[in-house]
C-alpha cells in the first residue's frame, strides 16, 4: 500500500491495534487486572521515545538514506527508550 501512494493507508494498517489486543487478552488472561494495566502504562511511557524513532527516519531519510536512517533512529529509540527506563523506576 504505501508503494502505491497510499500511505496513510498502510500507517493505518500497519498501527492496527492487533498486537495490543491479543496481548492485553494474555496477559489480562495469565496474570489478571493489575499486569494488564501495568503493560498498558508501560506502553504510554515507551510512545514518546518511539515517536522520535519515527521523526528521526522522517527527518533523516532523504539525507542519509534508509540503512543509516534506520540505525539512527533504532539507536536513538533505545536510548530515549533507556532513559524512560530509569526515570520510570526512580518515580516508583
Amino acid at each position: 500500500m504505501g508503494s502505491h501512494g497510499k500511505g496513510l493507508l498502510a500507517a493505518f494498517v500497519a498501527t492496527f491495534p492487533t498486537m495490543t489486543v491479543l496481548t492485553f487478552a494474555l496477559i489480562h488472561s495469565k496474570a489478571g487486572q493489575a499486569a494488564t494495566v501495568d503493560y498498558a502504562k508501560g506502553l504510554l511511557f515507551m510512545t514518546p521515545p518511539w515517536i522520535i524513532y519515527v521523526l528521526c527516519l522522517i527527518m533523516l531519510l532523504p539525507k542519509l538514506g534508509f540503512l543509516k536512517s534506520l540505525f539512527i533512529g533504532v539507536l536513538t529509540y533505545m536510548i530515549f527508550a533507556g532513559v524512560v527506563s530509569v526515570v520510570v523506576k526512580h518515580l516508583k
